[in-house]
């Protein structure tokens, strides 16, 4: 590997040109004919409108085309994108990107892909979330062009990492899919087996009193039950706002999202943190394992089956204390708690060992990226690279 490629610089609009989509319309839509690619295609879904007229050929976008959305989400649907669907007609907000001669098309979408965040930074009109670009914030973006063998050996390299990253991913999703089918099995050995009992012999709510939100340091829950996990919360509060001090090893959830599986166990290195009465927490009683606990709550069977704990319209519905504390449980021998939390938990860090793996594979492939389409690094002299 040599550390002084010959490569030149260039711009974005010297190695590519660019087609347009068009403006499909609702009264354009129809159910048969081609698909019309939209910025929601480009993130994975399948759900089209389809087009049946007649397309300019510039419209059109086959398999493995190189697009680029010029309009969307930062980090989920702007920037560049390999397509891997069907051949389609291009909607408005995508550019589909020609390569011209002696340009590698996998390189060029790595190059794009390493320029995108200082495209993004020309952004405009929109929210705070979203990016607008014009064409010539993406065609004076400046690269480093390197010849057609290291444009090859570079691309050759970054799939490599590509196709770890996508194994990862689909690692972590079956043993996601794993845990949640395991789980489903032990709480209905866990209900089968379990005394019938209420939150309130289990759980007591803790109502010791904190600081002035303003000066708290603040706590919340994420939702879903996925790894739930107590965090710090940056929000500031208002003198009047009363908070209370939440422990380690107490019960919290969210009234607001408690449909949505927002409960959590405060981890030790929050201990002392504080919330309001819109989190409430409580202190488990000895014969109920935690892990245990918080498994049986986060369930999408338990909480699916809650609805009628909530109380007030649509989005505003909240789960107050005491109808949770009211409400009845199955509750097993604390062997068997033990046992399901132990299961539980080495599932948990297997999954949360691939995420680890996951993480690194995206840092060094970062890493690679703007070493070798930089022209810090070169690799197409390396042996076994074709050129």
């Amino acid at each position: 590997m040599t550390l002084r490629p010959e490569a030149s610089p260039c711009t974005i609009g010297e190695v590519c040109d660019f087609d347009s989509g068009n403006g499909f319309r609702p009264q354009d839509w129809k159910t048969k004919g081609l698909p019309i690619i939209r910025i929601q295609n480009l993130n994975g879904s399948d759900s089209f409108n389809y087009f049946d007229g007649e397309p300019d050929p510039g419209w059109i976008v086959e398999p493995y085309d190189l697009l680029f959305a010029w309009a969307g989400v930062k980090g989920v649907s702007f920037g560049p994108t390999i397509w891997n669907g069907p051949k389609g007609v291009l909607n408005q907000h995508i550019y589909r990107i020609r390569p011209k001669k002696g340009i590698n098309k996998r390189w060029l979408y790595y190059a794009l892909l390493e320029v995108t965040a200082e495209i993004e930074s020309k952004a405009h009109g929109f929210k705070t979330s979203l990016v607008h670009v014009r064409k010539a914030d993406i065609t004076r973006a400046k690269i480093s062009l390197p010849d057609e063998s290291e444009q090859k050996a570079v691309a050759l390299a970054l799939e490599c990492w590509d196709t770890a990253i996508q194994k990862t991913e689909q690692l972590i999703a079956a043993k996601e899919r794993h845990r949640d089918a395991l789980i489903q099995r032990l709480y209905a050995l866990s209900d089968s087996r379990g005394k019938a009992s209420r939150f309130c012999e289990l759980l007591k709510e803790s109502m010791e009193a904190g600081s002035s939100g303003r000066h708290a340091k603040k706590i919340t829950v994420k939702l879903y039950g996925k790894g739930v996990l107590a965090k710090e919360e940056k929000r500031q509060g208002s003198e009047q706002t009363q908070y209370f001090v939440r422990r380690a090893g107490q019960l919290i959830y969210s009234k607001l999202d408690f449909l949505n599986g927002a409960f959590g166990i405060v981890p030790s290195e929050l201990d002392g943190y504080e919330s309001t009465l819109d989190l409430p927490a409580f202190d488990i009683a000895p014969i109920v394992n935690p892990v245990w606990l918080l498994g049986y709550l986060t369930r999408p069977t338990y909480y699916t089956r809650q609805v009628g704990l909530a109380r007030g319209q649509r989005k505003a519905r909240r789960v107050h204390p005491s109808d949770l504390l009211a409400s009845s449980l199955h509750v097993p021998p604390c062997d068997l708690q033990d046992r399901i939390a132990e299961i539980l938990t080495s599932s948990q860090c297997d999954i949360d060992k691939s995420k680890r793996l996951l993480e690194s594979l995206k840092t060094q492939k970062r890493g690679l990226m703007q070493k070798l389409l930089t022209g810090q690094w070169r690799l197409s002299q390396l042996k076994g690279i074709p050129a």
